[in-house]
């Protein structure tokens, strides 16, 4: 493996810090947007985010049964909830773009469960760990440097 930098420019860490901060605080539940980060690091391979959500959701109260089955959630019957589904849908839209959109109902089933502005919200923390997932996956950042 090529030996890749581990410096972030601190303006930028914490501009995205901040993002992604404000985004959790106006989505307001703490557990589901763990749920919404670890999807979106999942779906982009990032094991650094993986490791480090994956304690905060424990320290949220997340079930370890959601934690197990958060990648087969479509599949896991009522482990999640309609509200927790339609957040992880708009999630995976978000983060894969198929066909370079998110499809209409996609979003129309977030909003029925998310007034305008936690849906802005949790649009804005799906882009901020997208981001974070590219740049510590860009760099091959290994997990286990996340200390609470």
């Amino acid at each position: 493996m090529t030996v890749r930098t581990r410096l972030l420019d601190p303006a930028v860490g914490r501009a995205m810090s901040a993002l992604s901060k404000a985004a959790k605080q106006g989505l307001g539940d703490p557990a589901l947007a763990e749920l919404v980060v670890i999807r979106a690091s999942q779906i982009n391979h990032c094991a650094f985010c993986l490791d480090m959500h994956l304690a905060l959701a424990r320290e949220h109260g997340v079930s370890e049964k959601q934690l197990d089955l958060l990648a087969a959630w479509e599949e896991a019957g009522d482990v999640f909830d309609e509200r927790e589904r339609a957040a992880l849908a708009l999630t995976e839209a978000v983060t894969v773009l198929r066909d370079g959109f998110v499809p209409d109902e996609v979003y129309a089933q977030a909003a029925k469960h998310f007034d305008e502005a936690r849906l802005a919200h949790l649009i804005g923390l799906v882009v901020a760990i997208n981001n974070w997932n590219r740049v510590m996956v860009g760099r091959r950042i290994p997990p286990g440097g996340y200390t609470p």
